[in-house]
C-alpha cells in the first residue's frame, strides 16, 4: 500500500473517533472532536496532491478516495443529527446529492468518461467541512453556515448534471 492510500485509509479510520468524541459531549464546544474532524478533512487533500505528485494514482485509491469522503461527511451529518443539531432534511439534502453525483460518475466511468471534480465541487467540500467545524466549536452562527453548505450542494449538483447531459442522454437509450 502507498502513502496516499495510507492516509486515504487514516481518514476512515478517524471517522469513528471524531463521531464518539463528539457525541460524548454534543452540542457545545467540542476542540479533540473538531481537531480529529479536521485532521481526517485535510487527509482529503492530501492524499490527492501525494497520489499525483508522487505519481501513485491507484485503482485502489480511485475507488476508496471518494468512498472515505462520503463516510467522513455522512458521519459527521448524522453526527450532527443525533445531536439535535441540524434537521435530518438537511443532512438528507446533502447525502442525497453525493448519492446523486457518485451515480452519475458511475454512469460516466461505464461509458470510459470521467467527471472531473470541479469548482463548485470544491465549493460544497469547504463549505461542508466549515459548516460541521462550526457546530463542533460551538460557534453561535453554525446553523447560517450549514445553509450556505446546503445552497453550495445544490447548486454543485445542478451543475454536474447540466455538464453531464451527453452521459445521461447516452445512458438512457
Amino acid at each position: 500500500m502507498n502513502l496516499p492510500n495510507l492516509v486515504t485509509s487514516l481518514r476512515i479510520l478517524l471517522v469513528p473517533l471524531f463521531v464518539y468524541l463528539y457525541l460524548t459531549n454534543p452540542g457545545q464546544m467540542n476542540l479533540p472532536a473538531a481537531f480529529v474532524f479536521l485532521l481526517a478533512s485535510v487527509t482529503d487533500a492530501l492524499d490527492g496532491y501525494l497520489a499525483r505528485s508522487r505519481k501513485e494514482v491507484t485503482r485502489f485509491g480511485q475507488l476508496i478516495d471518494p468512498i472515505a469522503d462520503k463516510l467522513l461527511i455522512t458521519a459527521a451529518l448524522l453526527t450532527l443529527v443525533q445531536a439535535g443539531s441540524i434537521n435530518t432534511w438537511e443532512a438528507l439534502i446533502i447525502l442525497g446529492r453525493e448519492f446523486a453525483v457518485s451515480g452519475l460518475r458511475i454512469l460516466a466511468a461505464a461509458e470510459g468518461k470521467v467527471i472531473a471534480a470541479s469548482l463548485w465541487g470544491k465549493i460544497k467540500t469547504v463549505t461542508q467541512i466549515a459548516a460541521v467545524m462550526a457546530f463542533f466549536l460551538g460557534i453561535s452562527w453554525a446553523r447560517q453556515l450549514m445553509w450556505v453548505a446546503i445552497v453550495a450542494t445544490v447548486l454543485s449538483g445542478v451543475r454536474y448534471f447540466q455538464k453531464a447531459q451527453d452521459v445521461l442522454k447516452s445512458s438512457m437509450e
